[in-house]
């Protein structure tokens, strides 16, 4: 009996990097890189994390705001098999220390505004001494490795694997609100039945390009992140801490964004600015606009259509 295997994420980014070496990957507004370096950083930390411990079906946790690196991470699952467990960076300490012992994480990357709350919690948790990653400008932490250190030192080469599709790729935990987090587990191929769903349904093209302002760490930008990688889009990381409406039209205009998906406060804010601030920017760009997570009034979508007049509205 035949049976046929779903790509992932991983040979999706491979063939890219050799297909559009030098097309612009992923970007935020720091840093950009495009197919064949990210493909190499890919690389680079999944064999990084295997020399670290963390190997094939291994977990790892991680904790940080909204940065290019997201795409780094989640792309080297489907290098070296290892599982991604996000973390959301609002939780407290006591919340942390269950999800990454529940998950038997061996590994965790950190981001800089993280570190005093993880090393809080720290010899409570199962990660061992040489498994904590520092993701962040500035000196690296005692007993951390520091994350472009680990990645300049590690294998730019393909790993020695094959990942199956039906493999794990992320273990997010719900909120918890009734009970105990539970963690959700999902497989490369489940996501990639997502992302040519996604694309068929809303006709992604080449030439668009997606901005991620929901948390990383949260199944809506993984959603709406890799259907645009597969078809060699550009994925744009909004590396914003807290939301400020002016700067996202601004960065709208500049970065000329053809897609993002907001909750109805985010565009409540936006239109709330006076006309003289949203008429300075040219969103003109934009083509798809999503609202989601919250309900939104009639009025609400009327006036997001009349001031993004070429977008269409879709709603989840």
């Amino acid at each position: 009996m035949l049976e046929s295997k779903w790509m992932h994420m991983g040979t999706v980014l491979k063939m890219n990097a050799i297909n559009y070496p030098e097309k612009l990957g992923w970007q935020d507004k720091i840093r950009e890189y495009n197919f064949k370096d990210w493909n190499e950083r890919a690389c680079r930390l999944a064999n990084g994390l295997k020399d670290l411990g963390v190997g094939y079906k291994d977990t790892f946790a991680v904790i940080a705001y909204n940065r290019g690196e997201w795409m780094d991470i989640y792309a080297s699952c489907g290098k070296g098999g290892q599982i991604v467990v996000p973390v959301m960076f609002r939780l407290a300490g006591p919340e942390i220390e269950y999800i990454v012992n529940h998950s038997e994480c061996k590994g965790f990357i950190v981001e800089a505004p993280f570190v005093d709350l993880i090393n809080s919690i720290r010899d409570k948790l199962p990660v061992p001494e040489n498994g904590y990653i520092y993701l962040g400008d500035g000196p690296v932490p005692e007993g951390y490795i520091g994350y472009e250190e680990l990645l300049g030192k590690s294998s730019p080469d393909e790993p020695d694997l094959m990942v199956d599709a039906a493999d794990t790729w992320t273990i997010m935990y719900t909120s918890g609100t009734t009970g105990r987090p539970k963690g959700v587990v999902r497989t490369h191929e489940s996501y990639m039945a997502q992302y040519f769903l996604n694309n068929v349904n809303m006709g992604v093209l080449p030439t668009d390009k997606v901005m991620l302002v929901m948390p990383m760490c949260h199944v809506n930008s993984i959603f709406y992140s890799f259907p645009y990688t597969l078809v060699t889009a550009p994925v744009f990381v909004y590396n914003m801490k807290s939301f400020d409406p002016e700067d996202l039209l601004r960065t709208i205009e500049k970065y000329k964004i053809t897609f993002t998906s907001l909750v109805p406060t985010h565009y409540i804010m936006m239109l709330a600015l006076p006309d003289e601030v949203k008429s300075k920017y040219d969103v003109s760009s934009i083509r798809q606009l999503l609202i989601s997570s919250a309900p939104a009034r009639k009025d609400l979508k009327l006036a997001i259509m009349d001031y993004f007049k070429n977008a269409e509205l879709w709603e989840a």
